[in-house]
Order: structure tokens, then C-alpha cells, then sequence
């Protein structure tokens, strides 16, 4: 959260006029909402007929509570999310009872969801993309294709898009685009395609708690509506502080100091990763994770659960793969999780090759008995 070069100056104070020490709107403070309309159709909508206005942005305290709005205001239909996902859709997607989870690996198969759509009857797709923890992301053409499915079949589309400018590209041209489904919707109050994102991820601004829901606008009033007795809204006089952040000059100065700053990390973790022996088979394209394949590490080492042990004692924190393998209904036995054998980055290489280094001396017998007492002595899967 802090300065880093070329980024614009942090915020170190913030105003608090009068009226902002009243409730804001459930759907958020008017001139916010009109500076995130005119930075979609800036940034992804120029020459285009259909634009955003105020009336399709709705302000919630945080990205949780964008999707918990979300989730308030969807009937019980059939929900499909994929695997793996971000963690907190589990609690999300525990008010749902027919849920159909994708298993999709690193890529989106866009031919498998249109047969689910049509054989399944999905009526609410949900992803992030940028992918966490993956780091993989849909864009250009096959964002292009996954927006028109959901126009074309009438499939709510929801886009956790919160890692959206956390993208790198290999040309120094190519600093300060993102990624965006708005790019690709015909007419935004008809396409059935519903944005979240916000100050957390790609301002660096989390404890703002300032996030946005970008929908048809006659669907607003039921997110302000849901928003009353779920969450009560946004912080006022954050509201009020947000709205310069989000000038177009401000966003395109931001994007390319974090972009080559995370690009710059990506690649220095990647080859420290690779002279431990721990190669990433599918480096990340986006966000600021690395999903870790261990499976290649001799047993009990090999899962995800036994190495975040070992860097807890190394004073590290990464975070087992089957957290991400989202069971809300825990229909599903995850002693045979797909994510059973990876675990999540964003730091800790030194912690890393301490722990690989004691293996290397100590040997695995000294390795994932907790893990093992907790199974009952079931074994290596999860």
C-alpha cells in the first residue's frame, strides 16, 4: 500500500466536510458514481453508443459486500462458479442450493460452458478475472466470445474483475492497458453482464473499504435495497476522497508504476523459484500470486497443506491449494481435490529454500505429522 517510483503520491489526509459525516446513499455518493462511469467509458467504451452513467454504478463497502448484495437479489437458480476461485465465494455461495462448480485448471473452456449452459440451465455464471489464485485472465477475443455466451444464452455473467490492471505485458508500449468485459458489452443496461471492482486491489487501497457494482440500471435499486439491511453502505468521507483517484491521467499513471513494479517481482520470484528446482509449469499472466505445483516434491512435502506448515515454522504464509477449491454445500470430498498438490505465493522464496533445505538434511520423516495425525493417518490426499 505504500509509495513505490513512478506511482502518483499516496494519500496522507483526507477531508471531512459537514455533510459527509451524514449516511451516505446505500448506492453511494452521486459524484463517485458519475467517476466511475466516466472512467469505464473513457478507459473501455470511447466511440461506443451505449455508455455507463451514474445509474449502473452502485458503491458497497468492500468487494464482499458487493457480492453478498449480488447474491441477495439472485433467486434460486442454478449457480455455477468455477474451481479453482477465490476463497470468500464460499460463504458467498452457501446461500445457494443448486450449485454446479467447474473444474477448469488454468483455462476457461468456453465449448464446455456453453454445453453446461444449455444441458445444465445455468442461469449465473461467477468468476474472477483476472483468475485468483491462477493468475491466468480472458481477454481480447475470448473475453469478446465469453461476454457474447452470456448475451446471446441470457446467463447472468458476474466478472470479479478487483485484479483487472495487474497485467504484463512484454512490450514497454503496452504499460497502462487493463482488462475489462465493458469493453465487450453491446448495451449496458441489456447485456446481463454484472462488474465488481474497486479501490482494494488496483489502487492498493483496501482499508478504503470503497468498491462498486457496475449493472443495468434497473437493477440498481435492488442492490441499494439489499445493501439496507445487509451492509448499510460505504464510509462517506472515503467516498468523497476516492473520486480524484479516479481521473483517467490519475488510473494511467497508477497502472504503469504498478504494472512494471509487479512485473519486475513476478520475474525476479519466478527465477528464484525455478534455481530452488521448483519450476511454476503455467506462470502467472496476471494478479500478484503463484499458483505451485509441489507435486513433484517427495511425499509428505508434495501437498499443500504439509509445505504451509512447514513455512509457518519458517514464519512464511502460503496458503493451501484446497482452500480454493470453493464447497459451500461440502458435497464434495476434497481428499481428491484437483488443488490437493499446490499451494499460493505472493512472498517467502528465502522461507521456501528453508524449508527445502531441511528436507534436503533431515529427511521427510520429519515432515507433515500433524498433517497426518489430522487425517487419522489417512495419507498424502486431501
Amino acid at each position: 500500500v505504500g509509495d513505490f517510483p513512478g506511482a502518483p503520491p499516496r494519500l496522507t489526509s483526507i477531508p471531512l466536510p459537514t455533510d459527509s459525516l451524514e449516511y451516505a446513499p446505500t448506492t453511494g455518493v452521486k459524484d463517485l458514481r458519475e467517476a466511475v462511469a466516466h472512467l469505464y467509458n473513457t478507459t473501455y467504451r470511447q466511440g461506443k453508443r451505449s455508455q455507463y452513467t451514474y445509474e449502473n454504478v452502485c458503491i458497497v463497502p468492500g468487494g464482499r459486500a458487493g457480492l453478498s448484495r449480488i447474491a441477495a437479489v439472485v433467486g434460486d437458480v442454478y449457480f455455477s462458479y468455477q474451481i479453482p476461485d477465490y476463497t470468500a465465494y464460499d460463504q458467498m455461495l452457501g446461500a445457494f442450493k443448486r450449485l454446479v462448480p467447474v473444474p477448469t485448471s488454468y483455462r476457461l473452456d468456453l465449448d464446455q460452458l456453453r454445453k453446461d449452459i444449455r444441458i445444465q440451465g445455468l442461469e449465473v455464471v461467477l468468476m474472477s478475472n483476472p483468475r485468483n489464485p491462477t493468475g491466468q485472465v480472458v481477454r481480447g477475443e475470448e473475453l469478446k466470445e465469453l461476454v457474447q455466451l452470456s448475451r446471446e444464452s441470457g446467463t447472468n455473467l458476474i466478472l470479479d474483475e478487483f485484479y483487472s490492471w495487474y497485467i504484463y505485458p512484454e512490450n514497454e508500449a503496452e504499460f497502462g492497458q487493463s482488462v475489462s468485459s465493458a469493453e465487450y458489452i453491446d448495451d449496458v443496461n441489456d447485456d446481463s453482464v454484472i462488474i465488481v471492482d474497486g479501490l482494494t486491489k488496483n489502487w492498493r487501497l483496501p482499508g478504503f473499504r470503497v468498491c462498486w457494482v457496475l449493472r443495468p440500471k434497473n437493477l440498481i435499486t435492488a442492490l441499494s435495497q439489499s445493501g439496507s439491511f445487509l451492509d448499510g453502505g460505504a464510509n462517506h468521507p472515503l467516498q468523497l476522497a476516492a473520486i480524484p483517484l479516479l481521473e483517467p491521467e490519475h488510473v494511467h499513471a497508477e497502472k504503469v508504476a504498478l504494472q512494471k513494479h509487479f512485473k519486475h517481482k513476478r520475474d525476479h520470484v519466478l527465477k528464484r523459484l525455478a534455481r530452488l528446482g521448483l519450476k511454476v509449469s503455467v506462470p502467472p499472466q496476471a494478479t500478484f500470486y503463484i499458483w505451485l505445483n509441489l507435486k513433484h516434491l517427495p511425499a509428505p512435502l508434495h501437498n499443500g497443506v504439509t509445505f504451509f506448515e512447514e513455512l509457518l515454522k519458517e514464519k512464511c504464509i502460503g496458503v493451501p491449494g484446497i482452500f480454493f477449491d470453493i464447497n459451500p454445500l461440502h458435497r464434495r470430498n476434497l481428499f481428491s481435490s484437483p488443488c490437493h498438490h499446490f499451494i499460493l505465493l505472493d512472498m517467502g522464496v528465502d522461507a521456501i529454500a528453508r524449508v527445502l533445505k531441511r528436507a534436503k538434511k533431515e529427511g521427510m520423516h520429519a515432515f507433515g505429522h500433524s498433517y497426518k495425525k489430522s487425517l487419522g493417518g489417512s495419507g498424502d490426499h486431501i
